[in-house]
């Protein structure tokens, strides 16, 4: 099958992808700009942490809600009027001038997220068929994606420079590009029919609540003081909750997520390794900053250049990535990168208070082709296989794991990192951080260990001989 895509094809595919890269960036550009907005408007380090909760709040509890809304009401209406809302709320957040409104702006931004990203990635299994033309569109779809993340560290780092506000007003102007663009290009590209049937309310307001609490959950983990018996009273509240929607979504004739789409394993597997995975780098990102900044004094800029090597997978991930996929499968090539992950880690454990840059590079050099290598293939495999009109509620599914995974990481290595501590000095830090890396390696090993099952899987198929023969039709009826 050819993998020769039309010029509008091109067209729509760079439309999505420039959304997608537009997520990327506003992530990555708030994160260095913290310490700026800390400065100028006065905000306790509860509230500053929590301008960085509220975004996952909105991301992680909406986001299997914004799967199944993009198969039920329309992908591109859903992409379209979500990319508006996320325009307005990042403005907002750009003429905030005390911490609810900035709360207030990222929530909404994230739940803006939640509903545009994965209507986004349907569009683009909708568009293009599957086999080679969805790896290559799938491939540069992915790279642009961790591309957007990496870069935007420089670009926060710049536009820091010139005023925090610029964080939030920057991605107004390109989110207004974006949607301009898609109203002409974005058609009905590839749209399934609607699902038959009404919207499961019940099922979206026990399974929204459940995720709010649940990543609520994991956010608390990150400050031990607010006291552990009210942390597992909300896990407690999203595990009942998360019964309650198992139990309506067996009963409901119209389910929002139809659970027997979680007997794939290639799909479930595909899930754990991207919760896994990304959370192992959101861990590793938040240590690096920490070394850097805090322990070297380091600038932002400095800081964004150092990770810039990171971003050659948003070169990689399109040329080299397809090519190895359609020519040894998937699983191969996701098992690769997530092993070169857990061995960048691995490499950046004896980190010293003079460490030069050159000591950094194989690290950094190491995780751009981790990212080049698995993050398209675990986009692949969590869309593959799954039915046209359930590819939202699969994207869904594939971002809520991705979301878990930031939240999972940064609790986790903020946790270890504050309990290692042993004093204020500079040798204690750096002990803290080492001792907090093996938080994010522990999570790629783990990573690689449930990919190995899916290789294990493939190998087994590939062996099995073929079925006999059925002249008489037996097993068709």
């Amino acid at each position: 099958m050819s993998t020769h895509m039309s010029g509008r094809a091109w067209s729509v595919l760079l439309v999505l992808c420039a959304a997608i890269f537009l997520e990327g960036i506003d992530i990555a550009m708030l994160n260095v700009a913290l310490p700026s907005i800390r400065a100028d408007l006065g905000l306790s380090t509860g509230m500053l942490s929590g301008v960085v909760s509220a975004y996952v709040l909105g991301y992680g509890g909406f986001m299997l809600l914004g799967g199944r809304a993009a198969d039920l009401l329309g992908r591109r209406r859903m992409f379209l009027f979500w990319l508006a809302v996320f325009l307005v709320f990042s403005g907002l957040g750009g003429f905030a001038t005390e911490g609810w409104m900035l709360l207030v702006a990222r929530f909404v931004t994230g739940v803006a997220a939640a509903f545009m990203a994965p209507a986004g990635l349907s569009l683009v299994t909708g568009a293009f068929p599957e086999g080679p033309q969805r790896t290559k569109a799938l491939g540069v779809y992915a790279g642009t994606a961790a591309g957007g993340f990496s870069l935007g560290l420089v670009a926060g780092g710049l536009l820091t420079s010139l005023g925090w506000r610029w964080v939030f007003f920057a991605p107004v102007v390109l989110s207004a590009l974006i949607l301009a663009a898609a109203v002409l290009l974005i058609r009905d590209v590839a749209a399934p029919e609607r699902p038959a049937g009404g919207f499961d309310l019940a099922g979206a307001f026990s399974v929204t609540g459940a995720m709010l609490l649940l990543v609520y959950g994991v956010v608390r983990l990150e400050h031990p003081g607010d006291g552990w018996a009210g942390t597992a009273g909300v896990f407690a509240a999203g595990l009942a909750l998360l019964a309650v929607f198992v139990a309506i979504e067996r009963r409901s004739a119209n389910p929002l997520l139809r659970l027997g789409i979680l007997r794939s394993g290639p799909l479930v597997r595909a899930n754990l390794g991207a919760l896994l995975f990304v959370g192992s780098f959101a861990g590793f990102q938040f240590l690096a900053t920490l070394y850097l900044q805090e322990l070297r004094g380091w600038s932002t800029m400095q800081t964004g250049l150092a990770m810039l090597l990171i971003g050659l997978d948003t070169v990689l991930a399109p040329t080299l990535t397809p090519r190895l996929v359609n020519r040894f499968g998937n699983v191969p090539v996701l098992f690769a990168g997530v092993v070169l992950a857990a061995l960048a880690y691995v490499l950046f454990l004896p980190l010293g208070l003079d460490w030069a840059y050159t000591a950094m590079l194989p690290t950094m050099l190491l995780l751009g082709l981790a990212f080049s290598l698995a993050y398209g293939p675990l986009t692949m495999a969590a869309t593959e296989g799954v039915a046209e009109h359930e590819q939202g509620l699969a994207s869904g599914l594939l971002y809520t794991a991705m979301q878990f995974g930031t939240a999972i990481g940064l609790s986790a290595v903020t946790a270890v990192n504050v309990a290692a501590l042993a004093g204020d000095s500079r040798e204690a830090g750096l002990d803290a951080i080492q001792a907090a890396l093996a938080v994010p390696i522990a999570a790629a090993v783990l990573g690689a260990v449930i990919i190995a099952f899916g290789l294990r899987a493939r190998t087994t198929a590939e062996a099995a001989p073929d079925p006999a023969p059925d002249p008489a039709g037996v097993s068709a009826r």
